[in-house]
C-alpha cells in the first residue's frame, strides 16, 4: 500500500513540475486529506442504522468515524437541530494513501458497468468530490452482514490552486477518469 506514496514522490512530482513549469518542489500540489461521509436519511425509522453505518465505515477505513449532527432544523425533512444525521471519517498521511490506492485499484473496478469517474466534479479550488452508491464494492464488507445498501461521499482535498492542476494530480496518482 506504500506504493501510492512512492509513486507520488518518484513519478507524479517530476511530471507535474514539467507540465506546469514549477520552479520548486514545494509548489507541486499534493493530496491533503480524504473525507468519507455517510448521510443517513432513515435514522428516525431505524435508530440502529447509525451504528451499522459507523461499523461499515470503520471496516473500510480502519479509523473510527465521527457522528455528524444537524446544524439547523428543517420542518420539511422532519429534522431537528442537534439530531444525528450521519457519520464521517477524515483520512490523512499513510491511511489516506492506503485508502486512495484501495479505491482506485480494488473498489472502483468492482462497480458494475464502470467506465471511469466524472471529470466534472471539481469545486473550482482544486478539490474533487465523488459519490458511491453502495458500500459493497469494498472488499472488507461482507455481503451477508449488510442490513441496507448505503452510499457515501468521498472528497479528495488537494493543495492545488486550480481544477486543472488537481485533475492532473489525481490522474497521475491513478484516478480512473472518463475520457
Amino acid at each position: 500500500m506504500e506504493k501510492l506514496r512512492e509513486q507520488y514522490e518518484k513519478e507524479v512530482i517530476p511530471a507535474l513540475m514539467k507540465k506546469f513549469n514549477y520552479k520548486s518542489v514545494m509548489q507541486v500540489p499534493k493530496l491533503d486529506k480524504i473525507v468519507i461521509n455517510i448521510g443517513l436519511g432513515d435514522i428516525k425509522e431505524n435508530p440502529k442504522s447509525l451504528e451499522n453505518a459507523m461499523n461499515d465505515l470503520m471496516q473500510i477505513t480502519g479509523q473510527r468515524p465521527v457522528v455528524t449532527k444537524a446544524r439547523k432544523s428543517i420542518a420539511a425533512f422532519k429534522l431537528r437541530e442537534g439530531v444525528n444525521v450521519g457519520c464521517k471519517v477524515t483520512l490523512r498521511a499513510d491511511k489516506m494513501y492506503d485508502f486512495a490506492y484501495k479505491l482506485f485499484n480494488v473498489a472502483l473496478p468492482r462497480v458494475r458497468d464502470f467506465r471511469g469517474v466524472s471529470g466534472n466534479s471539481f469545486d473550482g479550488r482544486g478539490n474533487y468530490a465523488m459519490g458511491i452508491k453502495e458500500q459493497l464494492i469494498f472488499p472488507e464488507i461482507e455481503y451477508d452482514k449488510v442490513d441496507k445498501l448505503r452510499g457515501m461521499d468521498i472528497i479528495f482535498v488537494t493543495t492545488a490552486h486550480s481544477d486543472e492542476e488537481a485533475k492532473e494530480l489525481l490522474k497521475l496518482m491513478g484516478m480512473p477518469f472518463k475520457n
